[in-house]
């Protein structure tokens, strides 16, 4: 290694003192002794400073790596006692080689991320625009002037009040995504009757069904419990979710419909059902990604926030489950996932009462 250094260093020494005579020569009335001594100093110096570069900036550098290395890799003195014949810049090239393969992966990893973050921050500035710009342009309009009109007063404050509640409920939504993924928001794990909780929010969503001409109903008459495990606040916001998308896509004189099924595992199947406008299939794999929208410009008239679906996606993976989608574009769709089976003594001794379902 020494060897290597001094060569390298008086190549590139003898170099520089080379390109440095050649510029000597054309200054004028220089004599051939300053040329000379400039020579030998730029070569000299040159050398000291190569040497002390290679020297402590690159071989030792090299060194500390193989060091480093060396214990990270400690429980594997038995592959090394085998492998200790091995010539030493073979093994510094292999050991180097592992840790750059290592390093590029983190660099691609790393690399994803940016371009997620790039994404996610492009949408949401796309996302708060529209309602800031609303409310913007309909308070500017009254300080104009149209403040005086009592009649376009209220009309305009109305639309500025909807404008902001629809930015509110897009901060909420981030945040909840948010505090979901960086681990925040914690599920609290519960035993709680499944049924009961949709047929709540059945009734709580029964005015907006009637008013969008939609029939809400169970698929059938559930007699007895359906006890899960699982977050009560969490589940009922993904139900409030799937079911708020199932009035909404559906049609005058559709139906949405909410079926429990007990499958493999002690497990219970959630599935909701409508038979409304569908997905097309080059749409299904990305309407859980945030902000997606499967038709941009009717889905804004619609409302909502785009980040639904995200959200029911990432309280169900806290909830080791997935949501699964089947659909038929112009046919309906068909969301589920499944829940963990809570097993109980007594419905009567536990508090469950048999409720009147939904025909």
């Amino acid at each position: 290694m020494q060897f290597n250094s001094r060569a390298i260093a008086l190549l590139l020494a003898l170099c520089v003192a080379v390109i440095t005579t050649a510029f000597l020569y054309l200054v004028p009335n220089i004599t051939s002794t300053a040329i000379v001594i400039a020579f030998l100093l730029a070569f000299s110096s040159s050398y000291i400073l190569v040497r002390l570069v290679l020297e402590f900036l690159f071989f030792r550098q090299i060194e500390n790596i193989y060091d480093s290395l060396k214990r990270i890799k400690d429980s594997e003195l038995a592959l090394r006692s085998r492998t200790s014949s091995v010539n030493p810049l073979k093994r510094i090239d292999r050991e180097i080689s592992n840790f750059a393969k290592s390093k590029e992966k983190e660099i691609e990893e790393l690399k994803e991320r940016e371009n997620f973050r790039r994404e996610f921050i492009a949408d949401v500035s796309h996302e708060l625009k529209t309602p800031i710009f609303a409310a913007q342009g309909f308070v500017h309009t009254l300080l104009d002037g149209a403040i005086n009109d009592k009649e376009v007063r209220k009309k305009f404050l109305k639309k500025a009040a909807k404008s902001l509640d629809a930015l509110d409920l897009l901060v909420q939504d981030i945040l909840t995504i948010s505090q979901i993924e960086s681990g925040e928001i914690k599920m609290h794990f519960e035993n709680f009757d499944m049924r009961n909780m949709c047929n709540e929010i059945l009734d709580q969503l029964e005015g907006k069904a009637e008013k969008k001409g939609v029939e809400l109903k169970m698929s059938k008459k559930y007699k007895e419990p359906i006890i899960v495990r699982g977050d009560y606040r969490r589940i009922s916001q993904v139900m409030l979710n799937l079911i708020s998308n199932a009035i909404k896509y559906t049609k005058k004189g559709g139906q949405a419909k909410i079926k429990f099924e007990e499958i493999a595992n002690n497990k219970i199947r959630i599935a909701v059902s409508d038979n409304g406008r569908g997905i097309p299939k080059s749409d299904i794999s990305r309407i859980f990604e945030r902000f997606y929208r499967v038709d941009k410009s009717r889905s804004r008239e619609k409302g909502g926030t785009g980040l639904g679906l995200s959200i029911v996606k990432h309280i169900l993976e806290s909830h080791d489950s997935e949501v699964s989608v089947e659909s038929e574009y112009k046919i309906g769709s068909t969301f589920y996932f499944d829940l963990n089976k809570a097993n109980y003594i007594d419905k009567v001794a536990e508090g469950w009462e048999e409720e009147e379902d939904y025909a």
